[in-house]
């Protein structure tokens, strides 16, 4: 496949402006100092004095883009995966460096780009072909498709000033899809679509790639939707280029470059005396009661949570809650309903064996009585499940092939 974006040595630098005043001169303070002649006071008291700063969005980037190749851009906020989609569509230039492009480039980065809000919606999809360097008949050939795409019809003769949100990025995505582009931009707009419309999208974008050769440019913070449509992908860190390859393996480095593994965790949040129960901290132990930071697939382990009682309750229950990397819940565990009395507890969860597919995992911890919730915790507490080892050695198989590893009793024989 030929290359169809080639980066090199891309930088991006702003400079920021910081003003800060003076400190505040009182009226009062002017009489007293300057009894007189109160017109004496000078203007300059009340100047701003500033400074300026250099900041470097993008830092030295490289890298080349196959024709059809779709391109999943992941990073945490700010790490300047807008920047560089504004720099390949010629929004923005970069400070250093230069970009190649072969071929016509569409972009979808913020609500409403590209459209004139005093025109129809009819009328700017003829604007925004004309744009791209179609012609009419170009863009008549695919008008039916893009209001078909976009579920506009009813709107298509109003003025797009009047639309909702999710009716612009409907158009829009319909428009930049349809009008045949070599290649696509699409930052993070498309979650402001509903979720069937984001399936929708993923599926014509894939389609457009795979029997058009399109190539794809996707940011998101949504790994699951990157996941299912990229096939190749970068990792943005700080403006720096820091992992291109396998959209499954960037992913992989970008949780857990986001991730603090600890094996101990706490939580400080403020408690009100009314509260029946609170949780202190959490902890991950192995079999052995050791602390550690990751629990090998099959290994032994336990999770110790410490909470309080503030006042007498029958049927307390604490519960631990699992998700995976895409923030899917997979597990669910309770104590059995207690009758406690004031004071400082410990709720203890243990398993012989893990068997979930290595990878980092993120845990919730809920206090109610009954279906009555008392206290949720959603924050980062994570547990990392490292690689099969030992006497639970299954490096013979693919342990991302599903979330739960379970070797069934069998038997081979031949017939």
């Amino acid at each position: 496949m030929k290359t169809v974006i080639k980066a090199s040595n891309i930088s991006k630098k702003f400079k920021l402006h910081h003003e800060s005043k003076e400190k505040y001169v009182a009226l009062r303070d002017v009489i007293t100092n300057n009894s007189k002649n109160l017109f004496s006071f000078k203007k300059k008291q009340f100047q701003r004095s500033s400074q300026n700063e250099i900041f470097w969005a993008l830092k030295n980037i490289d890298f080349e883009i196959k024709q059809g190749d779709r391109v999943g851009i992941v990073g945490r906020n700010g790490a300047g995966k807008s920047t560089l989609l504004k720099i390949l569509s010629r929004i923005t230039s970069p400070s250093t460096g230069s970009v190649s492009l072969k071929g016509r480039v569409a972009s979808l980065l913020e609500v409403g780009t590209g459209f004139h809000p005093e025109l129809t919606g009819r009328e700017n999809i003829f604007l925004n072909g004309t744009i791209m360097g179609m012609s009419r008949a170009e863009i008549k050939k695919q008008f039916d498709a893009i209001v078909q795409f976009a579920e506009v019809e009813r709107f298509l003769d109003t003025p797009v000033k009047r639309y909702s949100s999710g009716m612009y990025v409907r158009l829009a995505f319909a428009i930049a899809a349809h009008l045949e582009p070599e290649i696509l931009l699409i930052d993070e707009v498309l979650a402001v679509g509903d979720a069937q419309f984001q399936k929708k999208c993923l599926g014509k974008m894939e389609e457009v790639s795979k029997n058009d050769g399109r190539t794809i440019l996707f940011v998101s913070h949504n790994i699951s939707m990157i996941q299912k449509l990229c096939n190749t992908g970068m990792l943005l860190t700080s403006g720096q280029l820091t992992y291109t390859g396998d959209i499954n393996q960037v992913i992989s480095h970008y949780l857990d470059s986001a991730e603090e593994i600890n094996n101990f965790y706490e939580f400080n949040g403020k408690i009100s005396e009314d509260q029946i129960a609170y949780a202190k901290s959490i902890k991950i132990l192995s079999g052995n009661n050791e602390d550690v930071k990751e629990i090998p697939v099959g290994e032994p382990w336990k999770i110790e949570i410490k909470f309080s009682v503030q006042h007498n309750v029958n049927g307390l229950i604490i519960g631990l809650g699992m998700l995976n990397e895409m923030d899917v819940p997979i597990r669910t565990s309770w104590t059995i309903p207690q009758n406690l009395l004031p004071g400082d507890y410990t709720a203890t969860f243990l398993e012989d064996g893990i068997y979930f597919s290595p990878g980092t995992y993120r845990m919730l911890v809920g206090i109610s009585i009954g279906k009555i919730s008392i206290q949720y915790i959603d924050k980062d507490i994570f547990l990392h499940i490292s690689d099969v080892i030992g006497k639970h050695d299954l490096s013979v198989v693919e342990t991302k092939n599903g979330i739960f590893l379970n070797q069934m009793k069998m038997n081979v024989i031949r017939d």
